[in-house]
This record gives C-alpha cells, structure tokens and sequence, in this order.
C-alpha cells in the first residue's frame, strides 16, 4: 500500500498512450487504487518483448501520473519501476489492445510483452486485449471482467514467474469466461507485395491469415472467443520443454550432458514442480 492507503497500479500498452483501450483501462484502475499510465509515445505493435539498446529512451511528462516514453512497452515497464514510480507496484496491467494476442499471437505482442517484463520483476501482472481491429470501439462489454481479475489478483497474488494473458471477443455481452489454454496455431500468407521503392527495391507489407489447427478443441483461448467468452490463459516466463528435458537426460549422449562430481545426469531444479 501507498502511504494513503492506495494500492499503485502501473498502466502501459502498445498502442500508445493516446489510445482508446489504455484510455479505459486506466479508468477501471483508477476506482482500485493510485495509478499511473507510462506508455509508448505511438504505436508499437509487435514488439513483443523488445528494448531499445541503440539509443536513449526519452520520457515526457504528458499530464498527471501519466508520461509518454520513446522506447518499447518493455522499456515502459522497465523505466517505471526504475525512474518513475515511487515504489515497487502492487499489479501491472497492459491493455486494452485493439487486436487480440490469443495463441502464438501472444509471442509477437507488445502488450503481452509488457506483462512479461513485470513478470521478471516479480510484479503480479495481466495483458488485455480485444479482438478488433476496430480504432473506436465499445469497450463497455468488458469493464466487469477487467476489473473482476485485476482485483482478484490484487488480493490473492499470481505464482512467481506467471502472468495472465486475457483476451476478449467482440460482442455486446460476454457469454462468459473460460480459463484455458493456448490454441495451437499459425499465421501463412503473410506479406503482400506494396510496389517497388525509389531504389528498384521490392516493398512488402505484413499481414496474414490465422489457422487454427485445433478448432474443435474446447480447451484453447480460441475456441473461448469464436464461443463469446472471456479467455483467460496463464502465461509462464520459463518455456522450457520439461517432457523432452528428461529424455534428453534418460537417452542422450553423456558428453553433450551436465555432470555433477558422481557423474549423475542433473536435472535443473524447477521452482514450479
């Protein structure tokens, strides 16, 4: 708590500090506790967890507790919890984006991103997102649910080392929520020729197309949004593959494995076993 009393809540996303989503989410937080907005100068989508480390980061005071940065929602995050914020926050919150970050979108995302980068800290935190690609848009439908789950994670905390990756549909009313996995998927077509520059150059522009490759899975973050429900995915920092791990270990050749003094295969300890 705050000297007032007040919990602190960092606000950030990737699509800038002037964006409708970010607008209403820090609203939501402003009725849980003292908040301030440190966001990306403009947008910066898909920069996933990307820092700026060939010039410096500028940082503008644009209103109260709310600052413009130069750099990447991770260097918002990073430059908050050092520069800015008078304390060490009680929850981190990234959002609204204006596009959804189900499935492996989740990996390219800025908004998700920032979430990460609190999650090395060790702050609890939570990315947003809203399957639109809409620039103005009803964010109404989502209020509850946003603040249902900043609160609860406010008063019961998150694991060490996981996030919450929340994704809503687009709909009036939400038919529900569903605490699910990621779906199995990718993106194909993913460049359209845009002409040729000045110099003969070819331009291509990034887009695509998503396939599910599980559709029928009840289970996933997709099928939670193709039903009208709210998708609530805990997303974890350590991507190891434990299962290949240990088979690695059981079955691989000695030489290419750790040893301790007795030369016994060592398995790394895992804080979330």
């Amino acid at each position: 708590m705050t000297q007032n009393g007040k919990r602190l809540i960092l606000v950030t996303n990737d699509d800038g500090y002037m964006a409708q989503g970010i607008g209403f989410l820090a609203g939501i937080m402003e009725r849980m506790g003292e908040t301030v907005v440190v966001a990306p100068d403009s947008a910066r989508s898909g920069a996933a967890c990307g820092i700026t480390s060939t010039c410096p980061v500028s940082v503008r005071t644009i209103s109260n507790n709310v600052y413009a940065c130069s750099g990447t929602p991770t260097d918002c995050v990073k430059i908050a919890l050092e520069k800015i914020l008078p304390r060490r926050p009680d929850l981190v919150v990234s959002g609204v984006n204006h596009g959804d970050n189900a499935s492996v979108s989740l990996h390219y995302s800025g908004t998700v991103g920032a979430a990460l980068e609190a999650c090395m800290k060790r702050v609890p935190a939570i990315a947003y997102s809203l399957r639109t690609r809409n620039k103005e848009c009803d964010f109404r439908p989502y209020a509850e649910a946003i603040e249902e789950w900043a609160s609860r994670v406010l008063i019961e905390g998150l694991p060490d080392g996981t996030c919450l990756n929340i994704n809503f549909p687009e709909v009036e009313k939400l038919s529900g929520t569903c605490i699910c996995r990621m779906a199995r998927g990718t993106w194909h077509t993913e460049w359209q020729d845009a002409g040729i520059d000045k110099e003969g150059k070819n331009l291509y522009t990034l887009t695509g197309t998503f396939i599910n490759l599980e559709p029928e899975a009840s289970d996933t973050d997709y099928w939670a949004l193709d039903h009208g429900m709210a998708a609530v995915t805990p997303v974890s920092l350590d991507v190891t593959d434990y299962t290949l791990l240990d088979r690695l270990i059981a079955g691989g050749d000695a030489k290419h494995q750790m040893l301790d003094n007795n030369h016994a295969f060592i398995r790394p300890h895992s804080m979330f076993v």
